[in-house]
């Protein structure tokens, strides 16, 4: 029997892991892809600027959806080129998204990238945040 964080370890040695500040550099290229893979509710107490929420729950169900692959009439090649793109993945401290990476790379993503610390080191390093709006 595995802990949680043992599982989580050892999802971490298959995958690769960026820091926020990489992923700060990152937001200046155009059609930045970042997958925020928290709960709505905690999406909502602010996110990166061009996040989409897609909970880790339902991801794999979702990525269709995002905005590069769904508002394309071949969907199905737009998701094959989602899937050749970085796609930064963070939820509050690091494990979500690295389960999140690992299961998107098992599903043929190439560029699956768990940003380290999550939102938790996001607000520590005094990145920008889009609050809630009430």
């Amino acid at each position: 029997m595995k802990t949680a964080q043992e599982y989580i370890s050892e999802i971490k040695a298959n995958i690769r892991e960026v820091s926020t500040r990489e992923l700060h550099t990152a937001m200046s290229k155009p059609d930045v892809v970042i997958i925020d893979v928290r709960e709505h509710e905690e999406f909502l107490t602010g996110h990166i600027e061009g996040a989409i929420n897609f909970p880790r729950g339902v991801l794999e169900m979702k990525i269709h959806e995002h905005p590069l692959v769904s508002h394309h009439c071949e969907w199905v090649l737009a998701l094959t080129e989602l899937a050749q793109k970085d796609i930064y993945l963070i939820c509050r401290t690091g494990g979500r998204s690295a389960l999140a990476a690992a299961s998107l790379q098992n599903m043929g993503f190439s560029k699956p990238l768990s940003v380290a610390g999550g939102m938790m080191q996001w607000q520590q390093d005094e990145f920008p945040l889009v609050p809630h709006k009430a």
